[in-house]
């Protein structure tokens, strides 16, 4: 038997082993800590926590001299002009700038290296040679995107947070209906706030990860998720669309605002988090099949 033969049937048999759970915990631990500890990743979370400080100097600056944030240059982000009343405003405001576009590219660009990174830099087929599995591999690559999603977001509340209460006084707040809530539940609520964008991206994750599988080049599935999220938005704002905008994953994003109605209005929050499950659904089960039988060759 040749050296090749023999290694394709150490490979095949391998691969006929049962993974122990363990050692699924300790892959994704691995993924975990490989994409923390990026360069790359690191400096996206640093430029996410650049957005809030930016905006905190900025409406400090602009109200000096007693003007409202907002008001003669457009209106601004949404809560913008509450910020000078109540520091906690500015988690809202920086939560609802980097939604749009910052958060999600984000998550784009980890989620589309996630399997065509690993082929371009041709470590993908020795992870598959470890007894994982695809479907493991693949959910682990998702579970790491998804933690980075929670990362990223906590990322923007936290140094919205901080930024808000050295620049500008916390307290009671008021909220969208015009009734007082105490501090404490107004915290409560930025948490609240922050895990539902979180969630909100589960959808762009999946989209990212799927056009992932397609290519083995971690750039060309980047730039693509970042340009289907770019032409995304676009089209949600052309009114002639109005019938097909609420399928759009992004649409429903900005839901996140009823959180501060009291009581909370819940039907777009409700739909945008039914909406980014169906695209999860969708696009996961799009990356399994293409994944599971897809030719591995780097």
């Amino acid at each position: 038997m040749s050296q090749a033969e023999l290694a394709s049937a150490q490979v095949e048999k391998t691969a006929v082993r049962a993974p122990n759970p363990l050692w699924t915990f300790g892959l994704l631990r691995s993924e975990l800590l490989t994409t923390f500890r990026r360069w790359r990743t690191l400096a996206l979370l640093g430029v996410l926590a650049g957005v809030p400080i930016l905006v905190g100097i900025a409406v400090k600056i602009e109200t000096r001299g007693g003007a409202q944030p907002g008001r003669g240059g457009g209106e601004g982000p949404a809560f913008i002009a509450q910020i000078t009343n109540n520091g906690l405003f500015l988690v809202f405001t920086a939560l609802a700038a980097t939604l749009p576009f910052f958060l999600p590219m984000a998550i784009g660009v980890v989620a589309g290296d996630a399997i065509a990174g690993e082929a371009n830099a041709g470590t993908l087929r020795y992870l598959l040679v470890a007894p994982a599995g695809r479907t493991r591999l693949l959910l682990t690559k998702y579970a790491t995107t998804m933690a980075f999603c929670l990362l990223a977001t906590l990322v923007v509340a936290v140094s919205a947070l901080a930024v808000g209460a050295l620049l500008f006084p916390l307290g009671d707040l008021t909220t969208i209906s015009g009734t007082r809530i105490g501090f404490g539940e107004g915290l409560g609520r930025a948490l609240l706030i922050a895990l539902v964008v979180a969630a909100s991206l589960t959808g762009i994750a999946a989209l990212g990860l799927f056009i992932s599988t397609l290519t083995n080049s971690g750039i060309a599935a980047m730039a693509t998720t970042v340009g289907l999220l770019i032409t995304v938005q676009i089209l949600d704002q052309i009114p002639q669309l109005h019938a097909l905008q609420p399928y759009f994953f992004s649409h429903y994003w900005l839901s996140f605002a009823d959180l501060m109605r009291d009581p909370v209005y819940w039907d777009d929050l409700v739909k945008n988090l039914g909406l980014q499950a169906l695209y999860a659904a969708v696009f996961g089960s799009a990356a399994w099949a293409r994944f599971t039988t897809k030719d591995i060759s780097a």
